[in-house]
């Protein structure tokens, strides 16, 4: 069933909104949940998004919404004790439902939410200045910041193995041995490419495993967009809480700049075009050190340039992955779509090789207390 099909005002009704729906609408461009500006009738009331979560990607979608409370609230009450901070406007506001749970299940199985709308903001898809890129960083250590000190026991797994990077290598070679559509043989380089840097790319997932640095409460889809900025272009709230559970910062810090640096597509055809902007990694870079440079250690810190690279790796990887297995899991526009992201982040991520002393400087002038 559509989204559309629901009765949405009636939906809005379940949960302890103020204000009378005037109407609701489709917003934004989200890929994976139904979202939905609900507006109310009164200038006093707030103004809501309304979202049917997909539990298909989610599978357990109580304990999705318990980690987004759990973290929520605790932003929450550390930006109350900030002069000047605007909880309502800095953090998702979770809406309960009527129930007292943070969601509201229908009938037919599916699963809503609601929060409060957050004005006045703006996002980009696409990062143009050190300035923006600094916010961008600031925001995400901000949010790591706030949270490294999370009560209570580990979040939920929202995603089991979700940057799992030994996993994802011993899928890469399990469909490079079946080869279902021989296709292995057109891409030797690309598989040598991977092989030789598989070692390497391991090296924060060892970390982790070894106790040299610690689980810490990530966001893991750090894509710029999910930044909300004011008028002046400064960062105000961190977005799409989905995917916030236990994690390493270096695949949220890695993922960010994989997708700000670069000075092409994801898919661009012609690699000449490919590379990392250093001072977008470095305008990234400042910011989120000014932040989380306080309860880094050492160790993580050391991490940072390599996570750039860990996280296109793995990308990469993923793309090319899916082009040997037969395009069954990214949606392709082309036949060789797969193959020609899978370039195009191998060319990223040999830029970032290249460059790769200069960003270990960048990181270490900026954690210097």
């Amino acid at each position: 069933m559509e989204a559309t099909a629901y009765d949405l005002p009636a939906i809005c009704r379940q949960f302890q909104m103020t204000g009378t729906v005037a109407g609701a609408e489709p917003y934004g461009s989200g890929h994976i949940n139904a979202t939905y500006l609900v507006r109310t009738k009164e200038s006093d009331a707030y103004d809501y998004i309304l979202q049917r979560v997909n539990h298909n990607v989610f599978k357990n979608v109580p304990n999705l919404m318990d980690n987004i409370l759990r973290v929520t609230t605790h932003v929450r009450g550390k930006l109350a004790k900030i002069p000047g901070a605007n909880p309502d406007r800095e953090t998702l506001t979770v809406i309960p439902a009527k129930t007292g749970k943070p969601y509201h299940q229908e009938t037919d199985g599916t699963f809503w939410r609601m929060y409060i709308f957050v004005e006045n903001t703006k996002s980009y898809d696409i990062v143009d200045s050190p300035t923006k890129a600094f916010e961008g960083g600031r925001m995400f250590g901000r949010f790591q910041k706030m949270l490294f000190d999370l009560p209570g026991g580990p979040l939920h797994e929202t995603i089991p193995e979700f940057h799992n990077i030994a996993m994802r290598l011993e899928r890469f070679r399990e469909t490079l041995a079946r080869d279902p559509k021989q296709r292995a043989a057109s891409v030797r380089n690309e598989i040598s490419f991977v092989e030789k840097r598989a070692e390497e790319m391991q090296t924060i997932l060892r970390l982790g495993r070894d106790g040299k640095i610690p689980l810490r409460v990530t966001h893991n889809d750090t894509k710029f967009n999910n930044v909300l900025l004011d008028a002046n272009d400064k960062g105000l709230c961190v977005i799409d809480l989905d995917t916030v559970m236990p994690g390493y910062v270096h695949f949220d810090f890695g993922d960010s700049l994989r997708t700000v640096t670069n000075t092409a597509a994801e898919d661009e055809k012609d690699t000449s075009k490919v590379s990392m902007n250093i001072d977008l990694f470095e305008g990234y870079a400042k910011g989120y050190l000014s932040e989380a440079k306080d309860f880094l250690t050492p160790v993580e810190v050391d991490n940072l340039a390599l996570a750039a690279r860990v996280m296109t790796f793995i990308i990469g990887l993923s793309f090319l992955t899916d082009y040997i297995d037969g395009d069954n899991y990214f949606k392709i526009i082309f036949p060789e779509h797969n193959i020609q992201r899978t370039r195009a982040q191998f060319k990223l991520l040999s830029s970032m090789e290249e460059q790769y002393d200069e960003m270990r400087k960048i990181v270490a002038a900026n954690t210097k207390r």
